[in-house]
């Protein structure tokens, strides 16, 4: 026998260890094997369409934290608004009020001074008569001959007079 001739009985053995060997291995390895790879791939499927449906929650997020954030942002510019408006309404209030008390003050002031000046005329007239009375009363003590006599008398008696 040679090298290039096959031996009938190996050719034999070997096919029928083969056959067996498909037959043990189709009736009770290929079915789990099939089935853990079918596994295998309902589970990289399902893995895939999980990646997907995160991929898309995160853009979602993404989306959503944009809009929360420009929100955010419109909600602050409106907060600043008002703060500025609140300041200005406060400012212009207290210049209001004090414009207020100031008038109020000087319209008190001039009330006094309207006041006192009526007492200081009322006070000067009276003092004014009191020296009337007097240069009369002192007119009438003396003699008058002359006119030039009552002149010269009233010159005196108005130089004494301190209108200060």
């Amino acid at each position: 026998m040679g090298l290039l001739t096959p031996d009938p009985g190996l050719v034999f053995w070997s096919a029928l260890t083969f056959s067996l060997l498909v037959f043990i291995l189709k009736r009770y390895a290929w079915k789990p094997i099939l089935h853990a790879v079918k596994s295998r791939e309902e589970t990289i499927e399902y893995a895939l369409a999980a990646a997907e449906k995160a991929k898309a929650e995160v853009e979602d997020l993404n989306a959503t934290k944009v809009q929360i954030m420009n929100d955010a942002k419109a909600e602050r510019d409106t907060l600043i608004k008002q703060a500025r408006e609140l300041k200005q309404s406060m400012l212009d209030d207290a210049k209001n009020k004090a414009q207020n008390e100031a008038d109020k003050i000087i319209e008190s002031a001039r009330v006094q001074i309207e006041r006192e000046k009526n007492e200081a005329i009322l006070q000067l007239k009276e003092k004014v008569a009191e020296f009337s009375v007097d240069i009369a009363g002192k007119l009438l003590e003396e003699e008058l001959q002359s006119t030039d006599k009552q002149k010269a008398i009233i010159d005196k008696y108005l130089q004494e007079v301190n209108f200060n």
